[in-house]
């Protein structure tokens, strides 16, 4: 453990003891099948985004078991605004291979559930340390920030994850298993709540006094730029629209009414060609198209 972060370890758990947010994923008694729902849905997701459609998930499919015996067009359908649908396909993916390797029970150790379809390096630690409580570091974009500012002196982390800052995770975890799993949760709940990229409210924070970029005065970011996709007239959103109009209804679309959620003809084409190709969309005769069986 390093030792500045050492420092911080008591006030940032008291902190979160006070502010944390109840979230029905948090609770002792979520199991670890809807730790894993809820990690896969908060993706680059809001967290109000996804409460609605974490608890109607539940409610339909209680285990892995239970997602794995629905029909793949269920799941794709069930997965409503959310955006990034293939996450979908993977967390059904997920459930068949959990039913039929794992006896249904989502298996606990990082190296396990690194081998689950679209489960990779976060997404296993969070539910290893979330569900199981196994020391490992959690390292999302809000744990990035809080860590860069008050460890490293700068006002943000690089634009991708860097090996130093997972080894600094990892070096900064507290000693006693159910302290890292809160530590890593509560770090995250900073960064949501007070540490923001934009508008950190420092006033506010509990390790303002140690924080190294606050210190510092604040010096500006000088990375790379962080750039950010426009959702307006992209692919992102037109997937998007086609996959609404699909799950609108429960009978297959033609293309012209297709054409009415996206007009521009080619770049329609194009992404209804990638929605295929992703599984997304099942293509059917006469040029009707519908979700996937």
């Amino acid at each position: 453990m390093s030792a500045p972060a050492h420092r911080l370890h008591q006030p940032v758990l008291d902190w979160y003891a006070e502010h944390a947010r109840d979230l029905p994923w948090r609770n002792p008694d979520c199991s670890a099948w809807g730790v894993l729902v809820s990690e896969v849905m908060l993706q680059q997701t809001p967290v109000a985004r996804v409460l609605p459609v974490w608890a109607d998930w539940m409610q339909r499919w209680a285990t892995p078991d239970d997602l794995a015996g629905a029909p793949v067009g269920a799941a794709v359908r069930a997965w409503g605004r959310l955006g990034y649908p293939r996450r979908a396909l993977r967390l059904h993916a997920a459930a068949t291979v959990i039913t039929s390797e794992h006896a249904g029970a989502v298996p606990c150790s990082v190296s396990a559930l690194r081998e689950l379809p679209g489960v990779g390096d976060y997404t296993a630690a969070a539910v290893a340390a979330f569900a199981f409580g196994e020391r490992t570091a959690v390292v999302d974009t809000n744990v990035r920030r809080v860590l860069a500012r008050a460890l490293g002196g700068e006002a943000l982390p690089a634009p991708s994850l860097r090996r130093g800052e997972v080894e600094l995770a990892a070096r900064s975890l507290p000693v006693g298993e159910q302290d890292a799993a809160r530590w890593n949760v509560a770090v995250m709940e900073l960064g949501a709540l007070v540490c923001g990229a934009r508008s950190p409210s420092c006033g506010h924070c509990p390790i303002a006094a140690q924080c190294a970029w606050r210190l510092a005065g604040h010096p500006a970011y000088q990375g790379a730029p962080h750039r950010t996709q426009a959702w307006a007239g992209s692919d992102r959103q037109c997937r998007g629209r086609l996959l609404q109009c699909l799950r609108d209804s429960p009978d297959p679309r033609c293309a012209q009414e297709l054409s009415l959620a996206w007009p521009d003809d080619r770049q329609r084409a194009r992404c209804l060609d990638g929605l295929v190709a992703d599984g997304l969309v099942q293509p059917l005769a006469r040029g009707r198209y519908r979700l996937p069986e």
